[in-house]
């Protein structure tokens, strides 16, 4: 017993050890030289592979640095998925919207959706439960004033505002001045800490949103049925069941953020993903003279990945 006792007590002073070498290390050689982050984050996973840090904590410092490097359009709602208020409806109609959608704050619009003259949150309706207190409604005494920034804005710049101003949600603005969508505080958290999911979350989970002409936001957890259903294709692999699984297996690796590949008629653009899972994509449509020049070259290079793959995993 006492044997046990003193081999575990050696056991965490080596552990300790290895931790304050490791912190020392990355501290004499990242905070003299900035903007090293690639050496940094290897370090940071032979780190978790020894142990050092977990899993856990190794993909939310991977989703910080992602942050910093991703823009509001990498992640926001576009306008055709936006469940608006009008101006002119009344607190029933208003209630209704609310009850169906299962959000908790709305873009108030006045004649179209590039009128956005303020955010109501539903909570504020709460007041008007009876008809006289509804006698005197104006959408105008419970609205909240929007923020509007542009598709281009840092998403580690937006955390910053959202935090300083208290606003959770803010109205995205393309070059023309016109909505783009929208963004939520919680849209930028779990870039960093994963899915945050609530009680509506389950039976509103869009995983394929159109974001522009031909381009697409797609989930990496997408299956690949659903993907073939909405695009009609016909994309398929043995091993794999998921839009992720197909992407990393073209590529021969786990992909980092920005990689890129071409599959038949789509190109896959990593948008964010870590040490386990691809977690967005942006796919856009090819044209024909596109999909000629981008052809996978079939079995030789699915052998090649096979290999790739496979070495990965050792």
């Amino acid at each position: 017993m006492m044997m046990a006792m003193k081999k575990d007590k050696k056991k965490d002073k080596k552990n300790d050890k290895e931790k304050v070498r490791w912190i020392t290390a990355l501290k004499n050689k990242f905070l003299k030289k900035k903007g090293d982050r690639v050496q940094l984050l290897e370090h940071l996973r032979e780190a978790q592979r020894k142990g050092i840090i977990n899993i856990d904590a190794l993909i939310m410092i991977e989703g910080v640095f992602q942050v910093v490097e991703m823009r509001v359009r990498d992640i926001m709602v576009p306008r055709s998925h936006l469940v608006v208020i009008q101006e002119d409806l009344g607190v029933e109609d208003m209630l209704a919207i609310v009850a169906n959608s299962g959000h908790s704050r709305f873009p108030v619009v006045d004649e179209s959706l590039d009128e956005v003259i303020g955010i109501l949150l539903a909570k504020d309706l709460a007041h008007y439960n009876d008809e006289k207190s509804r006698e005197d409604f104006e959408i105008k005494d419970i609205m909240r004033p929007a923020v509007f920034v542009p598709e281009s804005k840092r998403l580690n710049v937006l955390l910053k505002d959202f935090r300083e101003s208290r606003n959770h949600m803010a109205m995205v603005i393309d070059e023309y001045g016109g909505v783009a969508g929208v963004v939520t505080i919680e849209d930028v958290l779990e870039q960093i800490v994963g899915e945050i999911d609530d009680e509506h979350d389950a039976a509103d989970v869009t995983n394929i949103r159109r974001s522009g002409f031909q381009r697409y936001s797609v989930r990496g957890l997408t299956p690949l049925d659903e993907f073939n259903q909405y695009f009609d294709s016909k994309l398929s692999h043995e091993k794999f069941e998921t839009i992720a699984g197909l992407v990393t297996f073209e590529l021969g690796h786990l992909p980092e953020r920005g990689e890129e590949v071409s599959i038949t008629d789509f190109h896959f653009k990593i948008i964010s993903a870590n040490s386990r899972r691809i977690n967005n994509m942006q796919v856009s449509l090819l044209l024909d003279n596109e999909v000629e020049t981008n052809q996978p070259g079939g079995i030789a290079d699915a052998e090649n990945n096979t290999a790739a793959l496979a070495g990965s995993e050792k």
